[in-house]
C-alpha cells in the first residue's frame, strides 16, 4: 500500500468510469487534476459533494484542473446515482466518477483508512499538477463533506506559487498580497516585483500579487 507524499509521483492506474475506460495520465495529459474519493454511492453527504463539483466546473476549467472521482462500488450503480445527483443537486455531472469494486486505485492511494471504516474510501483528495506530481492531499472523515471553495482557493495558491516566487499568507484569497519568497534577497525583490514591497520584519516581505 502506498504512503504517498508531496512531490511524489501520482500513481498512473487503468480504470473503468462512468464516462469510460480512462488511462490515468491520459485523462489528465497536460491539465492540473483533483482526484477525489468518497465512501459509496447512494451516501448523502457525497451527493452534494459530486453536484458541488459539477456546479464548480467551469471554475476547475477555467484553472486547467480536470475533477475526477471514486467510489468503491460499481459502473451500474455510478450511473443510477448520477441521476439521483443531477436531479437533486440540479446540475449536470459532466466529469469521471471511478469504479474501483476491487479496491484497486483506492489501495493504490491509501484512501481506505480502516479504523475509519474498514471497506470503504474517506474523504481523500489529491491535487496533481501536469507533471504528475502530488501538490495537496487531504483527507477527511466520512462524515464531513468537503469545502470546495476551499479546494479553489489552495489551487490557485498552487498555481500562483509554482509560477511567481512568491507564498500565500495565512486566508489568502486570489488578488490578496503575497509573501516575497524568503530566497529573494530584499535589495533583488524589485528586479522581480515591480509593483513595489513591504518590509514588515526582515523575513517578511509583502508584495501585491504579481499575476493580477
Amino acid at each position: 500500500m502506498a504512503h504517498l507524499r508531496l512531490g511524489d509521483k501520482a500513481p498512473n492506474f487503468t480504470a473503468e468510469t462512468s464516462q469510460g475506460n480512462i488511462d490515468f495520465y491520459d485523462f489528465l495529459g497536460e491539465s492540473w487534476g483533483i482526484l477525489f474519493s468518497h465512501p459509496a454511492d447512494y451516501t448523502p453527504v457525497c451527493t452534494t459533494e459530486l453536484g458541488t463539483v459539477a456546479n464548480y466546473y467551469p471554475e476547475f476549467e477555467k484553472r486547467n484542473v480536470k475533477p475526477i472521482a471514486l467510489s468503491v462500488d460499481g459502473l451500474v450503480s455510478h450511473k443510477e446515482w448520477i441521476k439521483d445527483i443531477n436531479e437533486t443537486q440540479n446540475t449536470q455531472v459532466n466529469y469521471p466518477i471511478i469504479a474501483d469494486e476491487d479496491h484497486k486505485v483506492a489501495e493504490l492511494y491509501d484512501m481506505i483508512h480502516p479504523n475509519a471504516s474498514s471497506k470503504n474510501t474517506v474523504r481523500s483528495v489529491f491535487i496533481i499538477d501536469p507533471n504528475k506530481e502530488i501538490k495537496l492531499t487531504l483527507t477527511y472523515p466520512p462524515s464531513t463533506g468537503r469545502n470546495f471553495d476551499e479546494i479553489l482557493r489552495v489551487i490557485d495558491s498552487l498555481q500562483l506559487t509554482a509560477y511567481h516566487k512568491v507564498a500565500t499568507p495565512a486566508n489568502w484569497k486570489d488578488g490578496d498580497d503575497c509573501v516575497v519568497s524568503p530566497s529573494i534577497k530584499t535589495e533583488d525583490i524589485p528586479d522581480h516585483f515591480p509593483k513595489g514591497y513591504t518590509e514588515i520584519k526582515p523575513y517578511l516581505r509583502m508584495t501585491p500579487q504579481p499575476n493580477k
